[in-house]
């Protein structure tokens, strides 16, 4: 089990927070369809650490970016995305 800090909410078991995907595979709206494809699709798989959005699911619901490393699964660091939504 990994203890993700939380920054509005504190140290909290991972058990409350969702993976949703690594950062490089974020496409923008207005991309080519095929570099949209390649960055879904066919990225690489690399060790060590990568930038990952997770989202507080059974706490404050914010998002967040976590720099965590694959093999470890140490988490480097912790920011907050976008607004924080409260119940």
């Amino acid at each position: 089990m990994m203890l993700i800090h939380c920054p509005h909410c504190g140290p909290r078991a991972q058990e409350e927070f969702t993976y949703e995907r690594t950062r490089d595979s974020v496409v923008q709206l207005d991309q080519a369809p095929d570099v949209a494809m390649a960055a879904l699709y066919t990225r690489t798989n690399p060790r060590g650490e990568e930038n990952e959005i997770w989202r507080h699911t059974l706490g404050c619901r914010g998002w967040l970016e976590l720099r965590r490393d694959r093999m470890s699964h140490a988490i480097v660091a912790v920011h907050a995305l976008g607004v924080q939504v409260l119940p």
